[in-house]
């Protein structure tokens, strides 16, 4: 089963058990993958966490109960996971910007979220250049930071990380301290290895060094791996958050590969991220 087929899978179960207790381990098993990589891709796709695409569709849905059928507001909100008129009517009203009484007096309008179906583009107009290439294990110095995936923390706050360590000195420090093969500035990614860090991903803003920790920094082993390697041409953030959403919705779907499950990184040269003619590149390791 390819991983666009996988995805769907897992949406489908969703579906078919909208208004049960949903478990995240239960969902990415659905789509015979790691919580963290099943998270990641299906944000990366669809910007939004399975969170709140579940929360979303049960208040589709249970707008729609109010529209069709009498039932009473407080049985509707517990169907759809809400212990309390008051939280529901929270949430309702924070997506359909009316409070659920409202939605009989007829009139109104509602915020409809649909079912999602995950369909693979091919662009020819578009075109992917990337190369596979094998590369022993190497280490990195850097700083990190700590994200939810299921809040999608990371899609809001790692630009912010950025801006940080230009804003303090890390990134020239990063710049200045660099000796490995690699000639530039790393954006990492890692998943939680234990498993009550299975939601949660640490972001490293680092560079390729070999040697004990220069002071202040830590010290991160990327392991041997085959990478795909993916140029992203154009100003950050816009090109890599675009390239990233292609290579999951065009190229894994139209390739054998799979995610290694290690730590995958975005590479930056020394120059201006934020040019039109930028360069970068995303590399990901395969399987």
């Amino acid at each position: 089963m390819g991983w666009i087929e996988s995805i769907q899978k897992a949406i489908e179960y969703i579906e078919d058990h909208i208004t049960d207790d949903l478990s995240i381990e239960q969902i990415a098993k659905e789509a015979n993958a790691s919580v963290f990589h099943f998270q990641r891709t299906f944000s990366i796709l669809t910007n939004m966490s399975i969170g709140e695409y579940s929360r979303k569709r049960r208040l589709t849905l249970a707008a729609k109960e109010l529209q069709d059928s009498g039932i009473k507001v407080i049985d509707i909100a517990l169907k759809y996971g809400y212990d309390t008129p008051e939280a529901f009517a929270k949430a309702f009203r924070k997506q359909h910007g009316i409070a659920p009484s409202d939605v009989r007096k007829g009139n109104v309008s509602l915020k409809s979220y649909n079912r999602l179906t995950i369909q693979v583009t091919l662009k020819g107009v578009d075109p992917m250049k990337y190369k596979l290439i094998e590369k022993e294990s190497f280490q990195v110095a850097g700083v990190k930071r700590t994200y939810s995936t299921a809040i999608n923390e990371q899609n809001k706050l790692i630009p912010r990380f950025w801006e940080d360590v230009h804003a303090d000195g890390t990134n020239d420090r990063l710049a200045a301290v660099t000796n490995g093969e690699i000639e530039g500035i790393l954006g990492v990614c890692v998943a939680g290895k234990e498993a009550d860090c299975s939601q949660m991903i640490d972001y490293w803003i680092a560079a390729p060094f070999q040697g004990d920790a220069p002071e202040g920094l830590d010290i991160l082993n990327i392991p041997a791996s085959k990478w795909a390697v993916f140029e992203v041409h154009g100003p950050m953030p816009a090109a890599m958050q675009n390239a990233w959403k292609q290579i999951f919705s065009e190229w894994f779907p139209s390739h054998s590969y799979k995610h290694a499950g290690t730590p995958e990184f975005e590479y930056y040269p020394h120059e201006d991220p934020y040019q039109p003619d930028s360069y970068s590149e995303i590399w990901i390791p395969i399987k």
